[in-house]
């Protein structure tokens, strides 16, 4: 090959490999802007059905307990008393079932709330005003200790979180996109940084749990003052095969997502340069 078509070759690659480059960092921005999205909404969504309540099988042997995403909450509460009464009159054998509180609960106060039931897990979430913060979910057979434990785990998680978003807000330029990437980075670090300073403290932050009892001791636990509703699930055999959907203290009439009107979204130029 003569030198000059060699340099003609080695040009046009240069300028081939440019416009991978170009192309690559556009789906690293994309990839990274679905990454902020997806860690703020990702638990929210994940599990949620989107009819009613659960009681058989949606997929293959899994079973949905609670209400799915958009269903009545008051038809929800009908149905799991009705569910309930039933059993008190006819078992006495002890069942799986999904407790809803009407408030957000620190861990100490759930001691005499879940007294004389078996705990197998808690659902909690930062109630942080205007931000769509992390449901989690916490394995807790005692409390308050597993509770607390729980708790700190979720809290160095997100302080790496944190951490991470700004590491993200540290390496990006000047350029309309970057600044508007710097403002949801910015806005994760702070939803993270905020949960996180919630679970160290061992926050009001739980609001429904998964227990096992008799008919008759879930009867007296749904009397009681901080409890909203008690789901019991005698379908459930296995907790590893079971998906459970608490509806939020602030969530009346209908299962939506919580409001995240404080959180920035990057606008579509962001992931077009």
């Amino acid at each position: 090959m003569k030198r000059g078509d060699l340099l003609a070759e080695l040009i046009d690659a240069t300028a081939r490999l440019r416009r991978g480059a170009r192309r690559l960092r556009g789906l690293v921005m994309v990839a990274l802007l679905a990454s902020v999205a997806v860690t703020v909404t990702t638990v929210w969504l994940v599990g949620r059905g989107t009819g009613g309540t659960g009681g058989g099988a949606a997929a293959g042997d899994v079973v949905r307990v609670g209400v799915g995403d958009g269903a009545s909450i008051p038809d929800y509460e009908q149905r799991s008393r009705a569910k309930l009464s039933g059993l008190v009159g006819g078992g006495t054998g002890e069942v799986v079932a999904l407790v809803t509180l009407r408030t957000y609960l620190a861990p100490d106060r759930l001691v005499p709330v879940l007294d004389g039931v078996a705990l197998t897990q808690v659902y909690a979430r930062v109630p942080a005003p205007q931000l769509q913060t992390q449901i989690v979910r916490l394995d807790a057979y005692r409390v308050p200790d597993d509770v607390t434990g729980g708790m700190d785990r979720v809290a160095a998680r997100k302080d790496s979180e944190a951490a991470d978003y700004a590491r993200l807000v540290a390496s990006l330029g000047n350029t309309d996109s970057e600044r508007d990437l710097r403002s949801v980075y910015t806005s994760g670090q702070r939803i993270a940084a905020t949960e996180a300073a919630a679970y160290h403290s061992h926050c009001a932050c739980v609001y429904a749990a998964v227990v096992r009892a008799t008919p008759a001791a879930l009867d007296q636990l749904a009397h009681r003052d901080e409890v909203r509703m008690v789901d019991p699930a005698p379908e459930v055999r296995r907790l590893d095969r079971a998906v459970f959907l608490p509806p939020l203290p602030e969530q009346r009439e209908r299962v939506t997502p919580p409001d995240n009107s404080g959180q920035p979204t990057a606008s579509p130029a962001a992931v077009q340069r």
